[in-house]
């Protein structure tokens, strides 16, 4: 993997302090190579390009902006191999979950090569006569884009592939923990396909300074829009700073997603969703489930199949095809694991599966009888750790799932699935798959959630909302007599 330095203007910089900080692989702890670690001054130098590169590439024709687009769909699916090895070295991130992000990102990126040909407006009806009006989208300007590391290639791609597409230009801020996989090889794949210098600038940052960087997004005058995924902690902090500047913000935020197993439900179905949408990539995805409510008949069949698959979970390195269950993405992060499932057990939970970490891993967990005043039972707890909880009825398992703070995906296992669709009417969440489990994800379509997930929606056919300004735009066909 190649030293990360930053994007500006279409040129590789170190950063302006000459700092850089040690990339870790969170399986081997070896160092994979240095980063540049930005502060204000890079920042302000790729807000700067951002906004000079702004006035060519919003007047690009949309046969340039789709072409660069489609070129670098193709670059990616070229390098798919290597790409692959640097998600599992540099994020923890196996082989299937890799696929997925490699197949996802090539999909949104042709699918935003069309959003160039996107109608841009529409005419009006007005009660003035020899009046036009027209209603008009045009590009924001510079958006900044905070992605987080647990998907990187995949978030950082969806923060400013509909932004390019429909001609703002970006400033990307990848995680520390995620600098090439969420940046830099977003500039060398987009350079290579001919993205004109200082539409997207990448700059990177070291661990515990990533608040200078959006501060900077946030406080410059020529920064329209910001895009954040990421906690919802951290998500807050940002959106109260946006709003004293009046500064729009998309946010899509945690997830303490509820799946609900009715009694009707296919057990054997229900136990190999369930292990799939609670432990892809270790857990360490915004739409893993994280609470299971299994209706009583069926519980004790239920919960004996999926402790027993749940225990057969191989776990170790992400480059072993082999494995399900990799490393955390770093000591923090394992150790809050352990803390939280300790805390649960003292105060009365049972482990049916795993409970004893391998570092760097944690073993697929699953836990029951977990106390409501726990952190596990109130937050979202980021890695391969899912409670179960035995209700008398699917509708119970709803007034319990709405209970949370978070609203993010939810998932219903049902036969009968008129009754099921009426379930998902009344979970209070952005998005509810019905026999299916909570990870799931297409570039088009409107991805978010609701409560203290955030606001707004990623996704292409969700992109011009965004993205874009409507200006009301009228032309007088005749003279208008005016009373004085």
């Amino acid at each position: 993997m190649p030293a990360v330095r930053h994007f500006i203007g279409g040129r590789w910089a170190d950063a302006a302090s000459g700092r850089t900080y040690d990339n870790r692989s969170p399986w081997s702890g070896e160092v994979i190579g240095p980063v540049a670690a930005g502060d204000e001054t890079d920042a302000q130098r790729a807000i700067e390009q951002a906004h000079l590169a702004f006035g060519t590439w919003s007047q690009a024709s949309p046969a340039q902006r789709q072409t660069v687009l489609l070129r670098a769909a193709d670059i990616l699916a070229d390098r798919r191999a290597g790409v692959l090895r640097s998600l599992a070295l540099e994020t923890g991130c196996g082989s299937q979950v890799g696929a997925i992000q490699v197949d996802f990102v090539v999909k949104l990126l042709r699918q935003a090569a069309q959003l160039a040909y996107r109608p841009v407006g529409e005419l009006l009806a007005s009660d003035i006569p020899g009046t036009r009006a027209m209603a008009v989208r045009r590009p924001v300007g510079v958006v900044g884009a905070i992605a987080p590391w647990n998907a990187s290639l995949t978030l950082s791609g969806r923060a400013i592939a509909g932004p390019l597409a429909l001609g703002n230009t970006v400033v990307l801020k990848p995680s520390e923990e995620a600098p090439y996989t969420g940046g830099t090889l977003w500039a060398e794949i987009l350079h290579e396909a001919g993205l004109p210098g200082g539409v997207l600038n990448v700059v990177t940052h070291a661990p515990g300074e990533a608040g200078v960087i959006a501060d900077a997004l946030l406080d410059s005058p020529r920064v329209k829009r910001i895009n954040f995924t990421g906690s919802t902690p951290t998500g807050r902090r940002l959106a109260e700073k946006a709003g004293s500047r009046l500064k729009r913000v998309l946010l899509q935020l945690s997830g303490q997603n509820p799946m609900i197993v009715a009694e009707d439900a296919d057990i054997g179905y229900a136990v190999e969703a369930a292990a799939y949408g609670a432990f892809l990539h270790q857990g360490q995805l915004c739409m893993c489930a994280r609470r299971i409510y299994v209706v009583r008949p069926i519980a004790d069949e239920f919960l004996a199949r999926f402790a027993a698959k749940v225990a057969t979970l191989p776990t170790g390195d992400p480059a072993d095809p082999a494995t399900v269950v990799g490393p955390v993405i770093n000591e923090w992060a394992l150790a809050t694991l352990e803390r939280r499932v300790t805390q649960a057990v003292e105060a009365g939970a049972r482990i049916l599966a795993g409970g004893v970490p391998a570092p760097p891993c944690y073993p697929a967990t699953v836990l029951v009888d977990v106390p409501p005043e726990t952190e596990l039972a109130q937050v979202e707890t980021f890695g391969p750790i899912v409670t179960v909880e035995v209700v008398e009825s699917a509708e119970e398992a709803v007034e319990l799932a709405n209970r949370s703070d978070l609203g993010l995906v939810a998932s219903v296992i049902s036969r009968d699935v008129p009754r099921a669709l009426r379930l998902a009417a009344r979970l209070e969440v952005g998005i509810v798959h019905v026999n299916d489990q909570t990870v799931n994800d297409e570039p088009q379509m409107p991805f978010g959630g609701v409560k203290d997930t955030g606001w707004g929606r990623f996704g292409i056919g969700a992109a011009a909302e965004e993205f874009t300004e409507i200006q009301w735009l009228s032309v007088r066909e005749q003279d208008r007599s005016f009373p004085f």
